[in-house]
């Protein structure tokens, strides 16, 4: 069917115009004088009416906190009542209750209060929490207790956020910018929205072992480094991030379209070694003699591993210098240098000899040797 016009339908739905025919670029968009990040402090002048209904928020605090409370509450209320938010202490229930008044005109300052007792029950101090007030700063509270289920697991990991002598903890916070409390199952972080984005994923990444502490350090001081430097604005950083080294994981075996064996059950094994069919008395008996089997295999240990340092240690045996074979070789090797010492003694002899003094000598007749007569 066609209108007057002589134009279909299906024609009108092809001419209709986009979506998005306003999304122009606005002047402001780029203007590089307007800081969109920027958080104007509030004038009491915007809203002069005040606020219609009356908001409050209430938290409980521990018990242990509750002489610290008492002393700090004049500091608290008096700085609540300059931004027109009143504040209750009630030490009966063991809750502290902030809400708005007809004072009130910053609609948001009754949230900042709320955060404000948030952080006070968490034992952050109160010259810290009275910070959140303030318009650039905000808070964040982490639960990290149901994220391990291993009590044990889990005060390791949150040692590891803390560090030795709370080294890492102060790293963090000079990195981030950001206040760290940890307390019993929640970390309280205080500072910039990017700061805290920060703190929460270093945090979750340390207490599900994703990451630690440390190599998130590492990446923070590299990106600080990096943002010194201009030329690297627009480049990719993910290349220059340091990553945790992953230990190696066992070989998967091949997919296998059959099960496993069955492993034999108790009985299985009990029908087999015919144990199955023993009596009660039997079983029992028999236990009790293995039982007392093991125990004299470990007195008997025990008792020669005490017996050993009374043991005294082999003397190391010396070799006898007058053996029959030492003799032997002693005798030998004299007679021959004997024989040595007369052939030599012969060859110097027929060399050496001097024929006029031969001759001399042999005119004249030898001395007679002195006899020796015993006296009687």
């Amino acid at each position: 069917m066609e209108h007057d016009s002589g134009v279909s339908e299906e024609d009108e739905m092809k001419v209709k115009k986009p979506k998005g025919k306003h999304d122009k670029p606005k002047p402001w968009d780029e203007d590089p004088n307007i800081d969109r990040w920027k958080i104007e402090k509030f004038d009491p002048s915007w809203n002069e009416g005040g606020m219609l209904e009356v908001s409050s928020f209430s938290t409980l605090f521990p018990q242990y906190l509750e002489k610290y409370l008492q002393e700090i509450w004049p500091k608290v209320k008096s700085d609540l009542k300059g931004h027109g938010v009143s504040c209750e202490l009630n030490l009966v229930e063991g809750s502290i209750t902030v809400s708005t008044t007809r004072k009130t005109r910053d609609p948001y300052i009754i949230v900042k209060a709320r955060d404000l007792i948030k952080l006070l029950s968490r034992s952050v101090p109160v010259a810290q929490a009275l910070k959140i007030l303030n318009d650039e700063m905000q808070c964040d509270i982490i639960k990290i207790g149901n994220l391990v289920r291993n009590k044990e697991r889990f005060v390791k990991r949150r040692q590891h956020l803390i560090g030795p002598n709370a080294s890492t903890l102060k790293a963090l916070e000079i990195l981030t910018g950001c206040y760290i409390l940890v307390q019993g199952n929640t970390v309280a972080a205080m500072g910039s929205f990017k700061g805290l984005k920060q703190v929460r994923r270093i945090v979750e990444d340390c207490i599900q072992n994703k990451m630690h502490p440390v190599y998130h350090i590492k990446i923070l001081m590299m990106k600080k480094e990096l943002e010194k430097d201009p030329a690297l604005a627009d480049e990719n950083w993910d290349r220059k991030n340091v990553k945790q080294k992953k230990t190696k994981s066992k070989e998967k075996k091949p997919y296998t379209p059959f099960p496993p064996p069955q492993q034999p059950s108790k009985v299985d094994i009990q029908l087999e070694t015919g144990e199955y069919f023993l009596s009660d008395k039997t079983k029992s008996a028999k236990k009790w003699q293995e039982k007392q089997e093991k125990q004299s295999e470990k007195t008997a240990e025990n008792k020669r591993k005490r017996e050993a340092a009374f043991i005294v240690p082999e003397e190391p045996i010396k070799k006898d210098s007058n053996s029959k074979d030492d003799r032997e070789d002693v005798a030998a090797m004299a007679t021959s240098l004997k024989e040595k010492a007369k052939a030599f003694g012969k060859q110097n002899l027929v060399e050496n000899v001097n024929v006029e003094a031969y001759i001399a000598e042999s005119g004249e007749k030898p001395p007679k040797k002195k006899s020796k007569h015993r006296k009687t």
